[in-house]
């Protein structure tokens, strides 16, 4: 019985030739939706960031200067 799911396996590999031209800008497009992604990543964490921030502000105790510290 013939299986078509080993012709994967016994087939001769795809050899592509590309220009340099072709691979370098393939390169600069890939480094630059990169270098978006990681920006976007940035911007999520510096908001999320400033978030915590004000909320540990706001959970925080207020210490007055006035007020000493009590070790019982």
């Amino acid at each position: 019985m013939y299986s078509p799911f080993f012709d994967s396996f016994f087939s001769p590999p795809t050899i592509v030739v590309v220009s340099e031209e072709r691979l370098k800008a393939a390169e600069l497009k890939a480094k630059e939706k990169q270098l978006l992604q990681v920006k976007v990543q940035l911007e999520q964490l510096q908001e999320f960031y400033d978030k915590l921030s004000a909320e540990v502000k706001t959970l925080a105790p207020a210490k007055d200067k006035n007020e000493a510290e009590c070790d019982v």
